[in-house]
């Protein structure tokens, strides 16, 4: 199976690893993983200001932190996955990856707010489900 684990370096993406780790049926290494992270983009004028490889460094080394412990935990477990991230809207970019690279299952953790709260605050969860056609997997 292709599983694709959408990780943000938050408690909830430590939760669904652990989630993972109770059931051998997705978590093991006949599998064939990506582990993926978005990076919210910086506003314009902070781009401006500190310019392209600046910000481009910047992009890379938070998403190494945050993909790193991911590929740590899978690595203990047996699993070599692939990593990828992206700067953007995480919603959309964990959608359009997981529909164009064509995975059976999409896995990520969830902060289960309540449906007023993603009225207010929006939520990732629910722009990936508007997103994509995958099946998608989520931990609260």
């Amino acid at each position: 199976m292709k599983i694709l684990l959408a990780v943000d370096g938050s408690s909830y993406s430590k939760k669904m690893l652990a989630y993972l780790s109770t059931h051998e049926a997705l978590l093991a290494p006949g599998h064939d993983y990506t582990v993926f992270n978005a990076q919210t983009a910086l506003p314009p004028r902070a781009k401006a200001a500190l310019g392209k490889s600046t910000v481009d460094a910047y992009h890379a080394e938070e998403a190494a932190k945050v993909l790193s412990t991911t590929t740590k935990f899978l690595k203990r477990h047996g699993i070599d996955a692939k990593v990828e991230w992206k700067v953007g809207p995480a919603g959309s970019l964990i959608g359009k990856l997981a529909e164009d690279g064509q995975f059976d299952l999409l896995v990520m953790g969830s902060h289960g707010h309540s449906a007023l709260g993603n009225l207010v605050m929006g939520s990732v969860a629910t722009q990936v489900l508007a997103h994509c056609k995958t099946p998608v997997l989520l931990v609260r």
